[in-house]
């Protein structure tokens, strides 16, 4: 399955399918995927009609969608990627402006990779994109990873440290905290820049009070410390509340690599990113 998703994700002419109702923002997705991703063929459709299509035509790389079109909506699209063969690991993003509402009530479907709130802008958008269709790491950025399982941290840990990330392992929120204390004092050369934990850890403390912790007694936003929360629980309610609280995304048990490093890789990127002056 890996190297079917490495083969999607290596291409040297990306092929991106942008399907949205609107002529205008299929443009300005368009201008800015190929200012920063120059080799890239944009193909834009207006409908499921059009997108499929192009599909019958050709493999695309990635395919961004909205939740509304004029002739069904982006969940129908996701499902018919899906359905054709050879596109079961192709990337699906909903793009859209209440993506949160929709991802906390779990609302979307399993055929949808990943979504995208429109709320953060064009450029961000566009480095999202880059995060599935040509990964760029971020060397020397500081990971604090909350993970009471030795042998789950090492694997992981090898994961982001592929991509040149350096990784802060700790086995407790407890010393998480100790860490994040001493940095927002300034009184730590280890800054941290994401912070990835899992939601079960041994202790009194778990995944969802790491995020309160953070959003409320250290008062970082989103943008100043991405966290993101590693669970296996499919339950919806659950993995809502977490959201509800402060992550800024979930990474789905099993871990697949591919899909971790280019949540994290995303979030990094994002938080060096300019708030966006326009929406889309």
């Amino acid at each position: 399955m890996q190297a079917q998703i490495l083969k999607h994700l290596i291409s040297e002419t990306p092929r991106v399918l942008v399907v949205d109702g609107s002529r205008l923002v299929r443009k300005l997705i368009a201008d800015v995927l190929k200012r920063q991703l120059p080799q890239v063929q944009v193909l834009s459709c207006a409908s499921i009609a059009e997108a499929q299509a192009v599909l019958e035509q050709g493999d695309v790389d990635l395919v961004t969608t909205s939740l509304a079109l004029p002739d069904g909506d982006g969940l129908a699209l996701a499902r018919l990627v899906r359905q054709q063969a050879g596109r079961r690991y192709v990337p699906v993003i909903v793009v859209s402006g209440d993506a949160q509402e929709h991802l906390e009530q779990r609302r979307f479907s399993d055929d949808v990779t990943d979504y995208f709130d429109k709320a953060l802008g064009h450029e961000a958008l566009a480095a999202f994109i880059t995060g599935y269709v040509q990964p760029q790491t971020i060397a020397g950025a500081r990971v604090l990873y909350i993970e009471d399982s030795r042998v789950v941290a090492e694997a992981t840990k090898r994961m982001l440290e592929r991509q040149q990330l350096k990784v802060l392992h700790v086995l407790t929120a407890e010393e998480a905290f100790a860490l994040l204390t001493a940095d927002s004092l300034g009184t730590s050369s280890e800054r941290i820049d994401l912070v990835l934990t899992d939601v079960t850890l041994k202790g009194e403390l778990n995944g969802r009070d790491v995020v309160e912790r953070v959003r409320v007694d250290f008062g970082y936003s989103k943008r100043e410390l991405p966290v993101l929360v590693m669970t296996g629980d499919t339950n919806a309610y659950n993995q809502a509340t977490l959201l509800q609280a402060g992550a800024n995304d979930l990474v789905i048990k099993p871990i697949e690599e591919r899909l971790l490093i280019t949540k994290v890789l995303f979030q990094l990127r994002l938080s060096r990113l300019a708030v966006p002056a326009a929406i889309l």
